[in-house]
């Protein structure tokens, strides 16, 4: 019963701590452009031990929350994506852009993983809730594959970065609402 709950919990925290984590080291980090660094740069630096312990704790709190949401819905696919998706954030606090390449693939998994989490959901919740996991994991996922082939749409690989991360925080924080407040069983 408390299962949701609890996996409700460690993803509207793991979200909501990163993102406040990551507006404060950007607003202390020298010269910072949203528009042409790149979310990374804080993890180097002296933002660099709030950044990866920030990423490092939202990483774990998006593999607890999967583990104990799979007692609930038991969909193996969505639990392993969301695994890999927090062992990727995990990684890339690990991992700091300095050391290639085993940021960019924390990363890359991290981006596809938590877009592919996002979009699966949609079996996994209610209306109206699904929609609003259906448009952000179509975001990730398209601004994932444009910034791939890269083009940034005119906002800089730094805004661009953010057209990929920021869906997937919000619908960390928006996902781990919906459970905290389901009544479903």
């Amino acid at each position: 019963m408390y299962s949701t709950k609890i996996a409700g919990l460690l993803s509207f925290a793991g979200a909501c701590q990163f993102l406040i984590i990551m507006l404060i080291c950007e607003a202390i980090y020298p010269g910072y452009s949203i528009s042409k660094n790149m979310i990374s740069d804080l993890g180097i630096g002296h933002t660099a031990g709030l950044f990866n312990s920030s990423i490092i704790l939202l990483g774990m709190m998006i593999i607890l929350s999967a583990i104990s949401f799979h007692s609930f819905h038991r969909n193996r696919i969505f639990t392993i994506l969301m695994i890999l998706t927090g062992a990727g954030a995990m990684g890339v606090g690990i991992f700091p852009e300095n050391i290639k390449p085993y940021h960019e693939i924390c990363a890359g998994i991290t981006f596809l993983f938590g877009g592919l989490s996002e979009t699966l959901s949609v079996f996994l919740i209610r209306f109206p809730m699904s929609i609003a996991a259906a448009f952000l994991g179509g975001l990730t996922l398209g601004c994932l594959a444009l910034f791939v082939l890269g083009n940034d749409l005119g906002l800089g690989s730094g805004g661009m970065e953010r057209m990929i991360v920021y869906p997937v925080i919000l619908w960390g924080a928006g996902f781990g609402g919906y459970l905290m407040a389901s009544e479903r069983r």
